[in-house]
């Protein structure tokens, strides 16, 4: 039995008092989802050009991922001692709202990145929330989460970035220790939900780790996924 049905059956027995009480369940209710969203930031980075999406962008780095990938870009953002600052949604508007201007003349907006800025979808709902409208809002993501975060996300997001690393389960596991099953089930579900168009599939030679043939079968396996823009690149050696 769900919180609301036995909120009915509450009230149903107990008349006035139970009117009172579920009013005040109401209440706590909506205050709980009111409680200060905060993330982990690790960095911004501003009046970024075509490097993270159409026009001026600004880059929001979040701490912490649930991958370790042998040439990983940013370990800062997951190694121990790393540094970052706890923020709001409101917090971070009042940092990045100096570019509106450049946003809105040139269609461009907010990146999210990291880490796993997939992880933070809760506090990436509120900012879209009070974040301008015109704004784009993308995401730069692994999509190795758990899928309630791409579920809440899907309405939020203009462009999913998403690294892959390798579709072939082995390469996977081997280069970032943990499996891709979930990033598969993600893309599937992304399909379904009819927002392969807004997917941005990034496809790396990975040195040591892969090659142009293990590319072209993850770019067939894509395709037959439903998937069409892509874009091949190569991962330098840290």
């Amino acid at each position: 039995m769900s919180g609301d049905e036995i909120l009915n059956l509450l009230q149903q027995s107990l008349g006035e008092a139970g009117s009172i009480a579920g009013k005040l369940a109401l209440y706590l209710r909506n205050m709980d989802q009111k409680k200060e969203i905060k993330s982990p930031v690790a960095a911004v980075s501003r009046l970024r050009i075509a490097t993270d999406g159409e026009g001026v962008t600004t880059l929001v780095v979040f701490h912490s991922c649930p991958l370790r990938c042998r040439w990983c870009l940013n370990p800062q953002t997951w190694k121990e001692g790393s540094t970052y600052t706890e923020m709001t949604p409101e917090q971070l508007l009042a940092r990045v709202r100096v570019d509106d201007l450049y946003f809105q003349a040139t269609g461009g907006g907010i990146t999210f990145g990291g880490g796993e800025p997939a992880l933070r979808s809760r506090f990436i709902e509120e900012f879209r929330r009070i974040c301008p409208k015109e704004w784009k809002i993308n995401i730069e993501t692994a999509m190795n989460v758990p899928q309630e975060h791409v579920r809440r996300l899907i309405p939020l997001i203009d462009e999913f970035v998403i690294d892959i690393k390798d579709m072939n389960p082995e390469i996977y596991r081997e280069y970032t220790g943990i499996s891709n099953s979930q990033v598969i089930e993600n893309l599937k579900f992304l399909v379904s939900e009819g927002v392969a168009g807004k997917c941005r599939i990034r496809i790396p030679l990975i040195p040591e780790f892969n090659t142009d043939s293990d590319r072209d079968s993850s770019v067939r396996e894509l395709q037959e996924l439903g998937f069409a823009n892509f874009d091949r690149f190569e991962y330098i050696k840290r």
